[in-house]
């Protein structure tokens, strides 16, 4: 169980500085990994609204609502109201948010990248097996 600790704690870190390394590539060091993790996911989600995306962040509403204020204040999202309920708003990142999810996807393709340079084709489908089945879990 150590080994595989410690795997997962070097793999988590590794991406993290080259998540890091995108951000100072791409001259947005005021962003946080966490605030980068709203983008993505809002993005994925397709425009969701704060409880959308508090399930999806598995985080209360209040918190993300703090979030996505931080994140309109830096012009990284803006809000569209519902056309089916006008209580409701709808999360649409800016061109600049969307900037920012290039950056976040070019850390995970150098982090693919390494995993293909490193790995038998045979290993790399093995790997991908065994995090699809680890993801089911999550």
């Amino acid at each position: 169980m150590e080994r595989i600790i410690g795997v997962i704690a070097k793999l988590s870190h590794s991406l993290g500085e080259m998540e890091e390394q995108a951000k100072e590539y791409f001259d947005l060091k005021d962003l946080t990994l966490t605030q980068m993790h709203y983008l993505e996911v809002i993005s994925q989600l397709d425009n969701p609204n704060i409880t959308e995306l508090a399930s999806a962040l598995q985080l209360t509403k209040p918190t993300v609502t703090v979030g996505i204020d931080k994140l309109i204040e830096r012009n990284y999202v803006y809000k569209v109201p519902s056309d089916d309920d006008r209580r409701n708003s709808h999360l649409h990142l800016t061109d600049k948010g969307r900037q920012i999810n290039a950056m976040h996807a070019y850390a995970h393709e150098r982090f693919s990248e390494l995993i293909a340079e490193t790995l038998e084709p045979h290993e790399i489908e093995t790997l991908v097996q065994i995090l699809e089945k680890l993801t089911l879990k999550l």
